[in-house]
C-alpha cells in the first residue's frame, strides 16, 4: 500500500504564503507524477499543479505566477509553495500521486486525506 499525508495547511491573511508538503511512503517502485488538487465548498475538485518525475509541470491558470510545485524525485515528496494567496484560494488541498508499486504493474492513483487552506480577506 501507499500512503500520502499532506501537511502545511492553515489560516493566512490575503497576500500571505503557505507551503504544503506531501511525502509518499509504502510500497513504491516508481513515481510517475505527483500533484495538488483543491476543492472549495460547493465546487468540483480541480487541478492546481502537477509535476512529473521527468520535471514537467502544469498549473491551473488561476495560480500561475503565484504557486510553485517542486520535489517528487527527492525523498518521494511533493511541495506546493503558495504565495500572494487570495480568499478564492480557500479550499481543501489534496495530494495526488501516480505510482507503480511493482515493475510489471500499471501505475495507480493515490490520494491524501486533504489539508485545509483558509485565506482571510
Amino acid at each position: 500500500q501507499v500512503q500520502l499525508v499532506e501537511s502545511g495547511g492553515g489560516l493566512v491573511q490575503a497576500g500571505g504564503s503557505l507551503r504544503l508538503s506531501c511525502p509518499a511512503s509504502g510500497s513504491i517502485f516508481s513515481i510517475i507524477a505527483m500533484g495538488w488538487y483543491r476543492q472549495a465548498p460547493g465546487k468540483q475538485r480541480e487541478l492546481v499543479a502537477s509535476l512529473t518525475s521527468g520535471g514537467s509541470t502544469n498549473y491551473a491558470d488561476s495560480v500561475k505566477g503565484r504557486f510553485t510545485i517542486s520535489g517528487v524525485n527527492a525523498k518521494n515528496t511533493v511541495y506546493l509553495q503558495m504565495n500572494s494567496l487570495k480568499p478564492e484560494d480557500t479550499a481543501v488541498y489534496y495530494c495526488n500521486a501516480e505510482i507503480k508499486t511493482t515493475y510489471y504493474g500499471p501505475p495507480l492513483d493515490y490520494w491524501g486525506q486533504g489539508t485545509q487552506v483558509t485565506v482571510s480577506s
